[in-house]
């Protein structure tokens, strides 16, 4: 099975990048065929159509998603909804090569607040994709992040179930 991890925050001291490194880490215990697609490095140009060519780093992360039979996304909640960056990036995604994939996703606000409206946005951009969602999404805030890590031992946890849940739902839906 191949896994992509998605960190969905342009910000370059982003605190999704530091949940979504977290739940890299733990995949990579898991399987050892997952990657991490981290649009803080700045390096996935901004769509302008089908005609223009893109650099490696934006041609590989679309094929990365492509090829991979389970996404696990992080984003943040910007205006009430997921990032732009992360909208951008499924921009290069071909709807006809992810038919029946698995996500799982976590997302991460300042305040409790928009978190069931971010996750409807996200299912949906999802099920244009033909993908199969993890209903159960962890939502956290930025409360459970400090210096540079995750301090929640409980906010660990859920993404822990989370990627557990999404894998056992991937190899459920790949039988």
């Amino acid at each position: 099975m191949k896994i992509v991890v998605i960190s969905g925050s342009p910000r370059e001291t982003a605190n999704t990048q530091i949940v979504m490194k977290y739940v890299y880490e733990y995949t990579k215990t898991k399987n050892q065929d997952t990657k991490f697609i981290n649009l803080s490095d700045g390096q996935i140009e901004c769509y302008k159509g089908y005609d223009v060519e893109y650099n490696d780093a934006t041609k590989t992360a679309a094929a990365d998603i492509m090829d991979a039979d389970v996404w696990l996304i992080g984003t943040p909640i910007y205006n009430s909804f997921f990032s732009s960056a992360l909208k951008n990036l499924f921009e290069y995604v071909d709807y006809k090569k992810t038919v029946g994939k698995v996500a799982g996703m976590a997302i991460l606000a300042a305040g409790d607040i928009g978190f069931i409206n971010v996750q409807n946005l996200l299912t949906q951009l999802l099920s244009y994709f033909r993908i199969v969602t993890n209903p159960k999404a962890v939502f956290l805030t930025t409360k459970a992040i400090s210096e540079n890590s995750i301090s929640d031992e409980e906010v660990k946890k859920r993404l822990v179930e989370m990627v557990d849940e999404t894998l056992e739902l991937a190899t459920k839906t790949q039988q």
